[in-house]
């Protein structure tokens, strides 16, 4: 019997699986080149987005309550007047456009240029001919302009709109009347937050809590989009 229970108690302990302190990266992946590589890129694309990242939070949060819960920080002023076309009036839509662009002192050709032809309409149970029409818009994230003008007329009407600094970020924000160079450079901030958000979870340790915390808060945000989506529909 004291043969038997020396025996048991002789057994070597059974060695532990050693786990990843990384929860979402296995343990060969936790440690060496990839780790360093990892950690490297996270900071250094957080450095690169951070300006630009506090940009785009900001207008995020003044697009987000341009309806409900609105922020009156983004202001649009509209001017709008009439001006009198000169004598012979333009004949074409371009030469409308060049002479406006003369008239109003603009730098920027127009970015939008836009011709309605003739057409019959009913107006006061009778069916007449609506003249062709001319539109013409420009915008840049300062300021925008639109005219209007009906062929034949002696004037065209002309709207111009001012924005505050708020309102001039949130075009920023949305990348309207802006070059492509911008375009771009916001799409490598886009990039980078993908990344950042990617590098962020695998590099989330267990000391922030088990995996199953993990799991409920992704699953839980995610959940919380989802349906808040499907109720606005």
């Amino acid at each position: 019997m004291s043969n038997s229970t020396s025996s048991v108690s002789q057994k070597k302990p059974e060695k532990q699986r050693r786990r990843s302190p990384y929860v979402f990266l296995p343990l060969s992946w936790s440690r060496g080149a990839f780790l360093k590589w990892l950690r490297r890129t996270h900071a250094w694309l957080g450095l690169w987005g951070a300006t630009l990242g506090i940009l785009f939070g900001v207008t995020g949060i003044l697009l987000n309550h341009r309806g409900t819960l609105r922020i009156n920080a983004a202001k649009t002023d509209r001017i709008e007047r009439e001006l009198s076309l000169p004598d012979p009036k333009p004949e074409n839509i371009e030469a409308f456009a060049a002479w406006l662009e003369v008239e109003l002192g603009l730098d920027e050709k127009w970015s939008r240029v836009r011709s309605q032809e003739p057409r019959e309409i009913s107006w006061g149970g009778k069916s007449v001919t609506q003249p062709e029409r001319w539109s013409l818009s420009l915008s840049n994230p300062k300021r925008g302009y639109s005219a209007e003008y009906w062929v034949g007329n002696a004037y065209t009407t002309v709207r111009q709109f001012d924005r505050n600094v708020f309102a001039f970020l949130n075009r920023l924000h949305m990348a309207s009347g802006m070059g492509v160079a911008w375009i771009l450079l916001a799409d490598t901030i886009a990039g980078s937050l993908i990344i950042l958000a990617l590098s962020g979870i695998l590099l989330w340790t267990r000391l922030h809590g088990p995996r199953l915390l993990a799991a409920g808060l992704i699953f839980g945000s995610l959940t919380l989009a989802i349906f808040f989506v499907w109720r606005a529909f």
